[in-house]
């Protein structure tokens, strides 16, 4: 998994983040993490449009997942689209795999029910689905969709209702419909987002404020330039 860790630690004799921030950053950085979740995440099974691959992690950085967990495409490299996202991704956790099976048996240990996108029969409405719990959402391949394993380690699968003539939607597009609607969920029947323990909070926000400093690259090295 990327983001936090060793790679994040301050040398001694080094400026502290808290030092070169002004007030209303810190202030920001705490609103943030306070809706910022790790029991909603979002699986990417084969992306292969580096815009697709892209958006989708702005959409969730936007909407407070913090977690992404990718499986490889042995066809085409994860290269997110940097025009698109503008310098998001090193806020969130992005965690990949070699293939499906892997990502199953770390979420599966986490405690989490995996439900894939993919209308197929018997499959249940977005809209019926409850978010109290840990839930990974599940999107697949842009032209093939997800495959036949993970529709076999699937715990649910679910579909996007659509009223038009329009039956289906780009992946980036379907994916922020489906993000927006658990958090909406989560809002309507939590009363709130955010799920952070005081732990993983003190954690992020150590590594939000490094990561806000502007000259981050030349006080602290190269391995926190980008995050």
């Amino acid at each position: 998994m990327t983001g936090g860790g060793p790679k994040y630690e301050i040398a001694e004799g080094q400026p502290l983040p808290d030092d070169l921030l002004l007030e209303p950053r810190k202030e920001r950085i705490d609103k943030v993490i306070a809706s910022r979740t790790r029991n909603l995440v979002v699986v990417l099974d084969r992306l292969e449009d580096s815009f697709n691959m892209a958006a989708v992690l702005r959409t969730c950085e936007a909407m407070g997942v913090q977690e992404v967990h990718v499986v490889r495409n042995p066809d085409v490299p994860w290269s997110p689209n940097t025009k698109v996202t503008q310098g998001c991704d090193k806020w969130l956790d992005l965690t990949r795999y070699d293939d499906f099976a892997s990502c199953h048996r770390a979420l599966k240990a986490r405690g989490f029910s995996l439900q894939v996108s993919a209308v197929r029969d018997g499959a249940q409405s977005l809209f019926d689905l409850k978010f109290d719990q840990k839930v990974a959402l599940v999107f697949g391949n842009e032209r093939f969709g997800v495959s036949d394993e993970v529709l076999s380690l699937a715990d649910g699968v679910f579909w996007l209702p659509m009223s038009g003539f329009t039956q289906s939607l780009n992946i980036s597009a379907a994916a922020s419909a489906c993000i927006t609607r658990a958090v909406a969920w989560r809002l309507e029947h939590l009363g709130r987002h955010g799920d952070l323990s005081p732990e993983e909070t003190v954690v992020l926000r150590d590594r939000f404020r490094l990561l806000s400093v502007k000259q981050r690259g030349r006080l602290y090295g190269t391995h926190v330039k980008r995050g």
